[in-house]
């Protein structure tokens, strides 16, 4: 499993017409921040994209993560 967490996407478009907060869509990416023995070919500080609905919500110190089995990440950005 991985600890991720979630990247803000940005709350204005291209055009400059800002998104409000109950239009927008939680983000499907997020960076890295700690990961379980077995898995290989993430480390720590990667950003990810994962599925809408994937992991379990989690708050530590005031700060929103997500946990995520390495099955659900689609992709791995850098």
């Amino acid at each position: 499993r991985l600890l991720v967490k979630r990247v803000e996407e940005a709350t204005t478009t291209a055009s400059g017409i800002i998104i409000p907060d109950n239009a927008k869509e939680k983000p499907s990416r997020g960076t890295v921040k700690a990961i379980g023995d077995e898995v290989e070919g993430i480390s720590v500080d990667d950003t990810v994209v994962f599925g809408k609905y994937a992991g379990s919500e989690l708050t530590l110190d005031s700060q929103e993560y997500l946990v995520i089995e390495v099955s659900d990440i689609l992709g791995v950005i850098g």
